[in-house]
């Protein structure tokens, strides 16, 4: 499975981090990890392996990433608010442990903030709901081409590749 062997190629203080997390929250992991194996076959479905770029497909699926596992842990937290936390936490966490260039890191986490943004109109949402909604809010991604681009983009979606 990729996520295992990706988990083994970090550095040892990263696996800790990582582990550590889960011992903190260790009912929030398995919802975290079905989301996340959830949202790579929805983008597999529709994208291919343009979701693996850094393109709208790219801001289509950390949006939708941060919609589902806020949705799953929702179940268990009870609020909106601690579950908006946790995504924010775990999704920020993979942009240290899996580090990307600046910009591409800045296009990650600003999408992150927009699923989360999304999320309580979507909290009851089907995934198919969710994903006509997400696909409508595509076509008002802004493409960024350097740092800081994002600051002036906050209610819509960025990409840098066309």
């Amino acid at each position: 499975m990729k996520i295992l062997s990706r988990i083994w190629d970090l550095e040892f203080s990263k696996i800790w981090r990582l582990v550590w997390i889960g011992i903190k929250h260790p009912f929030l992991v398995m919802p975290t990890n079905k989301a996340t194996i959830q949202t790579m076959q929805i983008c597999d479905r529709i994208y291919g392996d343009e979701h693996h770029g850094d393109g709208k497909a790219n801001a289509f699926r950390h949006a939708l990433w941060n919609i589902l596992i806020a949705q799953r842990v929702l179940k268990i937290v009870k609020t909106e608010e601690k579950a908006i936390s946790w995504t924010e936490e775990i999704t920020s966490l993979h942009e240290v442990l899996m580090p990307n260039p600046p910009l591409e890191k800045e296009m990650d986490l600003h999408n992150n903030e927009m699923g989360r943004k999304y999320f309580p109109e979507l909290e009851e949402a089907s995934k198919e709901e969710i994903i006509h909604f997400l696909m409508k809010e595509i076509k008002n991604a802004v493409q960024i081409k350097k740092e800081g681009d994002t600051e002036n983009f906050k209610d819509v979606m960025v990409y840098m590749d066309k």
